[in-house]
Formats: C-alpha cells, sequence, structure tokens
C-alpha cells in the first residue's frame, strides 16, 4: 500500500469527516474544529493518503505546548487499520515534534482502546495517570500517556529498532 503523509489542508477535510464519526462516535470533532485546528499556530496537522489517487487513509495531529508535543487526534479510516498506518502517523508526529523543538509527547487514550495502547507502548509512552470520566460518550476514563525525552538517544534508539523492524516487513517509510 503506498502511502503518502503530508500536512493537512482545508480540502481534506470533507475526507477526515468521514473518518472522523467512525474513530470517535458521536462526540467527535465537527469540522469547524478542524478548520479551528488548522489556523491554530501551534498546531501540527497531517494526513495518510494514496499518493496515486489522493484517497485518505487516517490523519493525526498533535499541539506544541512549550516543549510538549500533545497528540490531539490519531484515526485511520477501518478499511485501512493492520496495514501500519497509525504507526506510519504516529513516527510523522514524533519526527515532527522534534523539529518544532519538543521534548515530550503526551496524549490521552480510552482505557478500553487496546489496539491504540499497544501502538503507544511500541513507541515507549508510559501510563502516568488517568482522567476520570474523560470521554462524554460515556463518562469512560482516559489514561494520560507520556514519552521520556525524546530527544534521548534511548528514545531514538526505540524509534530506529521499529522503523528498522518496519522496514523488514517492507512497510514503505520513504515519507518518514
Amino acid at each position: 500500500m503506498d502511502i503518502k503523509i503530508r500536512q493537512m489542508m482545508l480540502k481534506d477535510l470533507d475526507k477526515v469527516m468521514e473518518i472522523e464519526p467512525i474513530a470517535f462516535g458521536c462526540h467527535h470533532w465537527s469540522r469547524q474544529s478542524f478548520v479551528n485546528e488548522l489556523n491554530n499556530p501551534g498546531g501540527y496537522y497531517f494526513v495518510a493518503c494514496s499518493s496515486d489517487n489522493g484517497l485518505l487513509y487516517g490523519y493525526s495531529g498533535f499541539w506544541l505546548i512549550g516543549e510538549e508535543a500533545h497528540i490531539t487526534t490519531l484515526a485511520v479510516h477501518p478499511d485501512y487499520r493492520r496495514k501500519y498506518v497509525a504507526e506510519r502517523l504516529l513516527l510523522n508526529d514524533i519526527a515532527q515534534s522534534q523539529k518544532v523543538g519538543a521534548g515530550w509527547m503526551t496524549l490521552e487514550v480510552r482505557v478500553s482502546n487496546e489496539g491504540a495502547q499497544n501502538l503507544y507502548h511500541k513507541y515507549g509512552f508510559k501510563n502516568l495517570g488517568l482522567r476520570r470520566n474523560y470521554y462524554q460518550d460515556n463518562n469512560e476514563d482516559a489514561m494520560v500517556l507520556w514519552t521520556e525525552n525524546i530527544t534521548s538517544s534511548e528514545f531514538q534508539k526505540l524509534v530506529c529498532e521499529r522503523v528498522n523492524m518496519l522496514a523488514a516487513l517492507k512497510v514503505n517509510l520513504a515519507e518518514v
């Protein structure tokens, strides 16, 4: 599967809004929320799409707050899950976070979302707490995950090991 990761643009929002309710249910972001985020100078948003036909597979984004990159969203259309799209988006977020001066990354994830948790744990995210009743749709708790310093040699080694494993699986990482 040919994947290109690039900056999210306003023209992507129709396709993003097709994925958003599938990924996050009835309490998902609105189109206007994405418009606001694309105009937020501290926001960085990306799409994973086909380089051939522009088909949008997923998207991600983060806010830079001081030295912290706070991942605000990461979603993949169900038809393209288990094809390393989310991992490619996360690798891109890590690289972009480093480029803009982040030292750490953080996010919230549903306690029931084991698939996402497994991905984040592969990149050294650790559970440092809970936000009780965080999600409005069902009052589910959110785990608060953090990385160690993403500029450290240990973190860089972890990312390099994952990239090498993906390369061995013939996952195209040209854009990362």
